[in-house]
């Protein structure tokens, strides 16, 4: 009698063909190895640009702090030469004889910081922030008589010319208000200006002058 299998028949597993093993391998071997060198290479970029960056965010701090320094130094500088410069036009007006002790020391007063004017009752009133305060005649208290320093002075007849230099308008406009307000000066008048440039063109200042009455 003839026997009928039904049952499927299992195929023998083929085995995989070592030439492509090998080429398995090997391209896998160049994957491992291409990102063992590209992590390694950038990792490598990278440490070097950041230290790069401490060293460059480091030198501009210091530059930073350099520039500082010399802004402080230069501006240290101006306050040193304006008070040579207030100090030489108080010695030329120490020298001038023909002018009365008490305009050469109330002009002293009004160019140091600090101290108004010589001034009566009422103009004291005028040039407050009162009630009874006039703002045409009201001086700044905080404004530096450091920003202005002084050329000439020459008194003749009871009429006095006062030249000299200032930062701005704003500063010959103090100067002029205290002045005015003063017991010992009448008629104070500036008389225009304008911007100059020293002999060296490297700084520029507003050139004034001032003229009035002085009182015995």
């Amino acid at each position: 009698m003839i026997k009928i299998n039904l049952l499927p028949q299992r195929k023998p597993r083929r085995q995989a063909d070592p030439g492509q093993q090998q080429v398995a391998l090997g391209a896998l071997g160049i994957i491992v190895l291409f990102a063992g060198v590209y992590f390694g290479y950038h990792r490598s970029i990278q440490k070097k640009y950041n230290d790069l960056r401490q060293v460059d965010i480091g030198l501009e701090a210091d530059n930073a702090r350099k520039r500082d320094e010399v802004a402080k130094g230069k501006a240290l500088q101006n306050v040193v030469d304006s008070a040579k410069e207030r100090s030489k036009a108080i010695e030329k007006l120490v020298k001038a004889k023909s002018v009365p002790a008490h305009l050469l020391q109330e002009l002293s007063d009004i160019l140091t910081p600090g101290r108004p004017p010589t001034m009566t009752k009422a103009m004291a009133q005028r040039t407050s922030d009162g009630p009874k305060g006039d703002p045409n005649r009201r001086f700044d208290p905080l404004w530096d008589p450091k920003q202005v320093w002084i050329s000439s002075f020459a008194e003749k007849g009871g009429v006095f010319t006062l030249t000299g230099g200032a930062q701005s308008d704003g500063s010959v406009t103090q100067l002029a208000k205290r002045l005015q307000a003063s017991v010992y000066f009448q008629e104070v008048t500036p008389r225009g200006g304008e911007r100059v440039t020293d002999a060296n063109g490297s700084v520029t200042y507003y050139q004034f002058t001032i003229t009035g009455k002085v009182v015995y």
